[in-house]
């Protein structure tokens, strides 16, 4: 996912519609991520290097992530603390992934990209949530 499109997403005038653009966009991508993971855990395991078993059990726990991420963001004005939560777990997760490469997987090649892309993503959800929940907040 390019920053750029990252940015139009969370471009508008109001904060508030901002964060929950970013928040709706992570629950359907992550939620997305997880039913991938879930449904093809043994293909999706081989292609990546990364074992069926733990690809099922990510997959389980991102589904149900995302659905709490798109809760949040289908409120009128989503709580600050359980946002912060959000943000802090994908940036745990975004630096977990790396770890995980380097430390405990063998990933394959496919692997090896796949694995920093999505940590990326991940971040770069968290960094646009955490300026928007500033933004909302009035603190710049």
């Amino acid at each position: 996912m390019s920053a750029a499109l990252l940015t139009a997403v969370a471009r508008t005038a109001v904060p508030q519609a901002a964060l929950r653009r970013v928040l709706a966009l992570d629950a359907v991508v992550t939620a997305g991520n997880g039913l991938a993971y879930a449904a093809f855990s043994a293909p999706l395991g081989r292609l990546l290097g990364v074992g069926q078993g733990l690809l099922l059990e990510l997959g389980v726990l991102l589904v149900l992530y995302g659905a709490g991420v798109g809760w949040l963001a289908s409120r009128r004005q989503p709580p600050a603390f359980p946002v912060k939560l959000v943000i802090e777990a994908n940036y745990a997760w975004a630096a977990l992934s790396l770890v995980a490469l380097v430390v405990w997987f063998t990933p394959t090649a496919a692997g090896a990209v796949w694995i920093p892309a999505q940590a990326l993503t991940v971040a770069g959800f968290a960094l646009l949530q955490q300026l928007a929940l500033r933004a909302g907040s009035g603190r710049h």
